[in-house]
C-alpha cells in the first residue's frame, strides 16, 4: 500500500504564494508518477500537475508558469510552489501517486481512479 501525508495547506492573502508538500511511504517502489488535483465545491476533482519518475513535468495551462511540480531525489516528497495565488485558487488540493508513467497531466486525470491518494489539504485565497 502507498500512503500519502500532506503537512501544507493554509489560507493566504490575493497574490501571495504558498508551498504545498505531500510525503510518500510504504511500497514506494509502485509509484512510477505522480500529480496534484484540485476540487472546488462547484468543480470536480482536476488534475492540474503531474511529474514523471524521471521527473518530465506536465501541466494544464490555467496553472503553467505559476505553479511549478518538482519531487525529491528519493521521490518520497512531491512540492507544488504557487504563485501570485488568486481567490479562484481557493479549493482542496489533493496528492495523486500512480503505479505507471505519466504521459500528459490529461491522462492522469482520466486515470485518477487507479491513484493512490491522500486525505487533501484546504487552501483558501482572500482578495
Amino acid at each position: 500500500q502507498v500512503h500519502l501525508v500532506y503537512p501544507g495547506g493554509g489560507s493566504l492573502q490575493s497574490a501571495g504564494s504558498l508551498r504545498l508538500s505531500c510525503a510518500v511511504s510504504g511500497s514506494t517502489d509502485r509509484v512510477h508518477s505522480m500529480a496534484w488535483f484540485r476540487q472546488t465545491p462547484t468543480t470536480e476533482r482536476e488534475a492540474i500537475a503531474g511529474i514523471d519518475r524521471d521527473d518530465t513535468t506536465s501541466y494544464v495551462e490555467s496553472v503553467k508558469c505559476r505553479f511549478t511540480i518538482s519531487q525529491d531525489n528519493t521521490r518520497t516528497t512531491l512540492y507544488l510552489p504557487m504563485y501570485s495565488l488568486t481567490p479562484e485558487a481557493t479549493a482542496i488540493y489533493y496528492c495523486a501517486a500512480f503505479p505507471f508513467r505519466m504521459s500528459t497531466i490529461h491522462d492522469l486525470g482520466v486515470l485518477a481512479g487507479r491513484a493512490f491518494w491522500g486525505q487533501g489539504t484546504q487552501v483558501t485565497v482572500s482578495s
